[in-house]
């Protein structure tokens, strides 16, 4: 799956790959981490729920894998930034599980990980919930938008107009989070599902885009690469 393996080009819309258990990823995650220490790149992986969708132990596998391999650990910040990247694992966590990420602070600071989480319907996320991203903000972790609503854009789009969608769910999502400080820089497509009207659009507003590449052999696949 060469698309969700980044070389440095500095291509704007990038893909990760499933790790939920349902996706059955896991299989291959040793030689995915080989391809990146060998060939210098970095692979994107993203997961939802830690104890729901992915098993923690599978998460830690990845940590200590590139932990063992000498792999940085990069963000979607980092990414935008244009960082000259060596090897190294992009882990991204989709959604609002925000209390299963925030306990797996001991892990992330045991490995050095630095992690993204793209973070949908924030306006309903609680206070207490808020505190939780702002100390995983604290440690180094990039916090980023993936949507309002979470609604599948291109239909969305289909249906009512990218003027409509970007009012609706992307921009309340990039703008909500950075009035509560933080600095918005990417955004990931709920179900990856994206067009190259929607990217042009998007990229007027964070740096980064974040969709998927599909495993399922026939499946559709998103991935521009």
């Amino acid at each position: 799956m060469d698309g969700v393996f980044y070389d440095g080009d500095g291509r704007k819309v990038h893909c990760a790959v499933n790790l939920d258990g349902k996706a059955g990823n896991m299989g291959t995650i040793d030689d995915a981490l080989d391809r990146a220490r060998d060939r210098n790149e970095v692979i994107e992986l993203y997961a939802h729920e830690p104890n729901r969708t992915v098993d923690v132990d599978d998460i830690e596998h990845v940590l200590a894998g590139a932990r063992d391999r000498g792999l940085a650990f990069v963000t979607y910040a980092d990414f935008a930034a244009a960082i000259d990247q060596a090897a190294g694992v992009a882990l991204s966590f989709d959604d609002t599980a925000i209390p299963a990420w925030h306990a797996l602070r001991p892990m992330f600071q045991q490995y050095g990980a630095r992690v993204t989480f793209f973070i949908s319907r924030y306006d309903y996320v609680p206070v207490e919930y808020r505190d939780m991203v702002r100390e995983l903000a604290s440690d180094g972790h990039d916090i980023a938008a993936h949507g309002a609503r979470h609604l599948r854009a291109p239909s969305y789009v289909e249906e009512n107009g990218l003027t409509a969608y970007m009012r609706a769910e992307a921009l309340p999502s990039i703008e909500l989070l950075k009035s509560e400080g933080y600095t918005v820089t990417s955004f990931a497509y709920p179900f990856g599902a994206r067009t190259d009207e929607l990217d042009d659009e998007l990229l007027e507003y964070v740096s980064v885009l974040r969709s998927v590449a599909f495993s399922i052999e026939g499946a559709p696949d998103p991935c521009p690469h």
